[in-house]
């Protein structure tokens, strides 16, 4: 997944799901490396970490 990709998502996810968001990517994340799908399971990090970095940038 591109940057940009993770970003958009990143977003949509937290205007849905709003704080839960980071909880849901979390659970994504087990699920796919349960599987093996380690691919999907890099991408839900990229996610996860763009919005770590929104929540750190907006508790300052």
């Amino acid at each position: 997944m591109q940057p940009i990709a993770a970003s958009e998502q990143a977003s949509a996810l937290r205007r849905v799901h709003g704080n839960e968001a980071e909880v849901l990517v979390g659970t994504k994340i087990r699920q796919c490396e349960a599987s093996g799908e380690t691919d999907k399971a890099e991408s839900w990090k990229m996610i996860q970490q763009v919005l770590r970095q929104r929540s750190g940038a907006s508790e300052s």
